[in-house]
């Protein structure tokens, strides 16, 4: 590790860590991947995956096709692969699919063909999450009630239990077997299959449901199954899937934060969480010892349930933050993570089906009570598409391992050992080149200082790298991903306290975007560059390396130019406003703080009032002049939001007190308690359907629990838990017309016992209901070409 200064320096700061070159990738002891020669074929080593010959990290994301509207597929999707995602995970929920015994049905949002071709077709790859048990708290795990009342061994391989279930992957096989990726199909969309789910003590069933798989066709390049809990798993015939969750609905309603937690936000090797999906757990199951956890495992370390936000219970609500997603994936990433999966991704809707609701419930004897409705999440995309602002802070993630993944997916972690009271941080490095990764956030209930007097050092096989070369504060919540002499465009190396987010070339220059953290001066060191060479900046040097500090403050003109290429330092706000996509034929990359997605042009939900958006290249429409390398194009308004005029609450009535489930823990108010209460008319204006193409209600209120009816049918429900409910009320407009809008509200209760987050939890010692506003957002967009 050559930079031009002392190779063997004193150590002078107490966070240092020694690196060296790992061994070389080899084939991970799995029967996993596609034959030698396979055109766009996926290879498992011992790091990470390789697609086509090339380091591999996936972006996954889960999304239930059938828990939303099969028109807003396509949309939905094409939201997601602006996202950063490369990969959509879906579980096959059989419960929605075959209801009836013997009526399997593919119709509707069913129709799971129509959505892999309809993802494969906006770019993405596809994961099919098989069960036959899938959780995803659903009424039985997704198991049919039919299924379920039979006296057989459930999720064994008690014959009475397999004959069902090979008849139901068959009928999976009979949808989607022509749309497998594999050596006579390397275009195809479906890479992968996970069987099962949070299964902890029967390799030999896990083994079996693969088998059942591949009788039917279902041959896929990847196998999977949930490794978490310590789970057994048969040997060499799955990769094991993790997750890791900011927070859990499932822990007592006493628990202020999970225990658990705290692993999440800080660099460690151990892959699993033994806590995740235990309230389900037989107390009498065995569980895999301390050598299963992960560490050390010769394949790659997966994850397929990074928490994108978190779904709440009837007694326990976490109030999961953006930032608390944000920094749980970029210290998973620090951790050694090559495949970034996130449940949820995109939030749903349970379903109402003909027999039952098909939620978790104590009527189905779960510890939780869940929603009817409700399940989004606050995922980074809503149950009806909303953009939340962790689906802008994670595509800033997403588009760093576009631009660089191929070179981290390899390197393994170094974790150092933590210094009492100093920062969190890991480097992934081959002993010369390599990434740093910050993270000074954990969730407001455990927020972490502020660091001062920081300075990192990381020692290769011949020198020391210092970044940065003086010590700095870092600020409480700060998280950062800095290049340790990195290449970008033409610089041979780069050493930074900024964060890459992408590069892309225009004409004969290479513009590279950086993000500088709020509160943290930019320092760039540059080696294998003149001094001569480096404008938009103060340069002195220091041996062989150039310390480099740009001219202005971070913004999309702050440009340092080193040759051909131009360094564009941006705030950590605007970098999370980056696109990158296709736009009319050509690679562009867009800065543009709103909604938007790629679908030919550059689709953007059009702003309350005239805006602006910065492109590179231009885009076709007319400019309005030049922002450091990118041009700005104008971006017409839509219609206001339209204020809903709320009449008062009803009297605060609170919901009946019972206790029920495996855990006896709160049950939710039931049909016949909702009966019981005053509905309030919401008032909604037919003239504001006109030209939507969404009309998203936004009701903010304080009370426990809520439900909203169109035309006297459910259409909605929540849980508060100091988020505001939201709902497109353009699928229920006729509804609406015909019967009127209304909603029925419990207050809350002090006394009851419920877990809500202390930053917006009610102090009040009395009951309450608030109705505090509603109001009406039109969705109208604008594309861009």
């Amino acid at each position: 590790m050559s930079t031009g200064v002392d190779p063997h320096p004193a150590v002078t700061s107490p966070y240092a860590v020694r690196v060296t070159a790992p061994a070389p990738l080899a084939p991970a002891p799995l029967d996993l991947g596609d034959p030698a020669g396979t055109p766009d074929g996926i290879r498992v080593t011992t790091r990470c995956l390789e697609r086509d010959g090339v380091p591999w990290i996936p972006v996954m994301g889960e999304y239930h096709y059938a828990r939303d509207l099969p028109e807003r597929w396509e949309r939905e999707l094409r939201k997601m692969r602006a996202g950063g995602v490369d990969v959509v995970a879906a579980y096959i929920i059989w419960i929605l699919h075959e209801e009836v015994e013997g009526d399997i049905r593919w119709d509707g949002a069913r129709d799971l063909r129509r959505f892999v071709e309809t993802a494969h077709r906006v770019g993405l790859k596809v994961m099919l999450r098989i069960g036959p048990w899938v959780h995803a708290e659903t009424r039985n795990g997704g198991l049919p009630d039919w299924l379920q009342a039979q006296p057989i061994g459930h999720r064994t391989d008690d014959p009475g239990y397999l004959e069902p279930v090979r008849r139901w992957i068959g009928a999976i096989a009979d949808q989607t077997r022509d749309l497998l990726h594999g050596p006579d199909s390397p275009a195809a969309p479906v890479i992968g299959i996970q069987v099962e789910n949070e299964i902890y003590d029967q390799p030999q069933h896990i083994a079996t449901l693969r088998r059942i798989a591949e009788d039917a066709g279902l041959r896929a390049s990847l196998w999977t199954a949930t490794g978490w809990g310590g789970a057994q798993l048969p040997a060499g015939a799955v990769l094991p899937v993790y997750a890791g969750y900011p927070d859990g609905f499932w822990e007592e309603a006493d628990v202020d934060w999970p225990a658990f937690g705290i692993m999440h936000f800080t660099f460690n090797e151990e892959r699993d969480d033994l806590t995740v999906g235990a309230d389900l757990r037989d107390e009498a199951a065995q569980v895999g010892d301390d050598a299963a956890l992960g560490a050390g495992d010769p394949w790659p370390y997966a994850t397929c349930e990074l928490g994108g936000g978190m779904t709440v219970a009837y007694h326990r609500r976490p109030h999961v933050d953006s930032a608390d997603v944000a920094a749980l994936g970029l210290t998973k990433l620090g951790s050694g993570s090559s495949w970034q999966g996130y449940y949820m991704y995109h939030g749903g809707t349970h379903v109402i089906g003909a027999l039952s609701t098909t939620q978790e419930s104590h009527e189905t004897d779960y510890p939780n009570d869940v929603p009817v409705l409700d399940y989004d999440f606050y995922a980074p995309l809503g149950a009806h598409g909303q953009e939340r602002p962790h689906f802008h802070m994670l595509r800033r993630q997403h588009l760093f391992l576009d631009a660089f993944g191929d070179r981290l997916a390899p390197l393994p972690a170094t974790i150092p050992p933590q210094v009492d009271g100093g920062p969190r941080w890991s480097v992934r490095t081959d002993g010369a080149r390599g990434f740093l990764f910050l993270n000074n956030h954990q969730p407001a209930v455990a927020a972490l200082p502020e660091l001062e007097d920081v300075r990192f050092e990381v020692q290769g096989d011949d020198a020391v790298l210092t970044v940065p070369t003086a010590p700095i504060r870092i600020p409480a919540g700060a998280t950062a991903i800095w290049p340790l002499r990195q290449p970008l465009g033409s610089i041979p190396a780069v050493t930074a306290t900024v964060q890459p987010v992408t590069e892309i070339g225009v004409g004969a220059r290479t513009v590279v975007l950086l993000a500088v953290a709020d509160g943290i001066e930019a320092e760039l060191q540059l080696e294998g560059v003149s001094a001569s060479a480096v404008s938009g900046a103060s340069v002195r040097s220091q041996g062989d390396v150039l310390i480099v500090r740009p001219d202005t403050e971070p913004g999309p003109d702050c440009v340092v130019s080193v040759g051909d290429t131009d360094l564009v330092l941006l705030t950590s706000a605007q970098a999370d406003s980056v696109w990158r996509g296709e736009v009319a034929g050509r690679d562009t990359v867009l800065l543009w703080d709103g909604e938007a997605w790629f679908d030919e042009g550059f689709t953007v939900v059009a702003p309350e009032a005239v805006d602006e958006l910065l492109a590179l290249p231009a885009l076709a429409a007319p400019t309005l002049g030049q922002v450091g390398p990118f041009a700005c194009h104008r971006v017409d308004a839509a219609s206001a939001r339209h204020v809903v005029e709320l009449p008062e609450a009803p009297v605060a009535v609170t919901a009946p007190r019972r206790l029920g489930g495996s855990a006896h823990r709160l049950s939710a108010p039931t049909d016949a308690d909702f009966a019981a209460l005053d509905a309030v008319a919401v008032p909604v204006d037919d003239a504001w359907f006109e030209d939507a193409e969404q009309l998203i209600l936004e009701l903010d209120w304080t009370g426990d629990a809520l439900r909203l009816y169109a035309g006297g049918a459910l259409i909605a429900d929540q849980f508060w838990s100091g988020r505001p409910l939201e709902i497109d009320l353009l699928p229920h407009r006729a509804a609406i017309a015909a019967g009127g809008l209304a909603l029925r509200a419990f207050a809350w209760n002090p006394k009851a016992g419920v877990h809500v987050d202390r930053r917006v939890r009610p102090d009040t010692e009395v009951p309450l209901l608030r109705l505090r506003s509603a109001q009406v957002r039109p969705v109208v967009t604008r594309t861009l070409a």
